[in-house]
């Protein structure tokens, strides 16, 4: 007989003042490629059913992978009896508004479906990226990486919500690893893993797919021969590859407001951001506007409602430089009493909802590329982010790229390798001081954004234009 949450919603007996069933099913198919060897095949299957409840002031969680009436009552009274439990030490009593009721429906966009190509022709293209990568003998490692997923969730609760939300993910990464005598130097396409997206089978267009590996094998070559980067204070330009790490660790963390309000300072760190801030801190230059957008067709971290059935809407967080809301679900909402954003998430049916970031980007400005790089007398351009380090408060940061040109007297010039610079995160938004037009504007992300205790790895997804930063420390590998 199938599973119905519906019914299974209905037929529950507990004493409780919500309820809330979240099923989660996964399909996940996974093959990589070693110097055109295929080195492991994988597809799994996981799906099962968070139940939530509310009693006496407190949100309680129990989950199960067994899909039948007396699993899903013994779960439910796990939860209640949790919610009692942890009662005792609330920080904040709950009502059922922070579970308003939603109903609609979700699906990923897509040209074409996913199993429009066949596992012997992914293996095919990952065996040719493998061989295009491969542009010279002093190529030693090359690896080609395909993931899809395919997700279904349904979400129904005591006060009438029903969602149904099914999405389609692809991720996909292809790297080169190049050397000369002590020298070796790795480049990707476009950062580890950041070509990440909800889409269909286009993502395998082989024409695009081969040119892209040809130019990462030729730029690993080229960097064993550059110089190394200088050591100069002066203008920075950052294309969207690191751009995405740039806005994920200095404005997407430090702005969650579980962690401003204290819940992953023991794991994770906290915040500079407090919370009287919103409204009022300059965060960066008046060219600044990070909005947060789960509607963006094609985005990884796209959705119609979060976790808790709040409806997902573009919000700006920072507009013209100034701080205006935080990234808090309807519970830091009331508990922090600042703006929030529909970003209550889980990682999967067994996880409980906790303020993520999902599509988090930077609005495009009006420069094209040349004009920007045009007006720079001296600077550095970087590309694809291959280290990070940030203090506990996302304040003080140190970023690492793949792949770097220097720039003379508004031209691109030579090659460089190990470029790396740093920065205080208000002072180095403050200096931003152009920002790229729609041309320069790309979408990448992440499938491993991680935090929480249990941890959860979830998706999230950044994009934005080619940006330019003035008086920026920058250094090379021996700094």
């Amino acid at each position: 007989m199938k599973f119905d949450l519906h019914q299974a919603l209905n037929t529950l007996d507990i004493n409780a003042d919500w309820v809330g069933l979240r099923q989660v099913n996964e399909k996940t198919t996974t093959h990589a490629v070693r110097d055109g060897r295929p080195q492991s095949n994988g597809r799994d299957f996981t799906q099962g059913v968070m139940v939530e409840v509310l009693a006496e002031g407190q949100f309680g969680y129990a989950a199960t992978n067994r899909l039948d009436p007396a699993s899903l009552q013994g779960a439910a009274e796990q939860a209640y009896q949790q919610a009692i439990a942890t009662s005792k030490w609330a920080v904040h009593s709950f009502t059922p508004e922070v579970r308003p009721k939603a109903v609609g429906q979700y699906q990923s966009p897509f040209q074409q479906p996913l199993d429009l190509i066949s596992v012997a022709d992914q293996l095919d293209l990952l065996v040719k990226v493998c061989d295009t990568l491969h542009v010279s003998d002093q190529i030693v490692k090359t690896s080609a990486f395909t993931q899809t997923l395919e997700t279904e969730q349904i979400f129904v609760s005591s006060n009438g919500t029903d969602t149904h939300q099914t999405f389609g993910f692809v991720i996909t990464n292809y790297e080169a690893t190049a050397q000369d005598g002590s020298i070796i130097q790795k480049r990707t396409d476009n950062g580890p893993l950041a070509r990440c997206y909800q889409a269909g089978s286009e993502v395998f267009d082989p024409d695009q797919v081969l040119a892209r590996a040809q130019q990462v094998g030729e730029q690993a070559i080229a960097l064993l021969a550059a110089e190394d980067c200088p050591t100069a204070t002066t203008t920075l330009v950052l294309a969207p590859d690191q751009m995405m790490l740039q806005i994920h660790e200095s404005v997407g963390h430090p702005l969650e407001l579980d962690r401003i309000l204290g819940d992953e300072r023991n794991y994770a760190g906290s915040s500079f951001v407090k919370l009287s801030d919103f409204g009022h801190l300059v965060y960066g230059s008046p060219l600044m506007n990070i909005t947060f957008d789960p509607t963006v067709p094609g985005e990884f971290a796209g959705y119609a409602f979060d976790d808790a059935g709040m409806p997902a809407q573009r919000e700006y967080l920072i507009k013209e430089g100034l701080l205006l809301r935080g990234l808090g679900s309807l519970e830091s909402q009331v508990r922090a009493q600042v703006p929030g954003v529909a970003n209550f998430r889980a990682r999967s049916w067994n996880r409980a909802p906790i303020d993520r970031m999902a599509n988090l980007n930077l609005e495009p400005g009006q420069s094209s590329f040349e004009e920007m790089i045009s007006t720079i007398e001296s600077g550095v351009y970087m590309e694809a982010n291959r280290s990070w380090s940030i203090d506990d408060y996302r304040n003080k940061f140190q970023f690492g790229c793949e792949y770097a040109r220097l720039i003379e007297k508004g031209k691109l010039t030579k090659v460089l390798r190990n470029p790396n610079y740093r920065g205080i995160t208000n002072q180095f938004w403050g200096n931003l001081a152009q920002v790229g037009d729609a041309s320069t504007f790309a979408m990448y992300g992440t499938p491993y954004c991680g935090k929480g205790e249990p941890n959860q790895c979830i998706r999230v997804g950044h994009a934005s234009p080619t940006c330019v930063f003035k008086e920026i420390e920058v250094f090379g590998g021996a700094a």
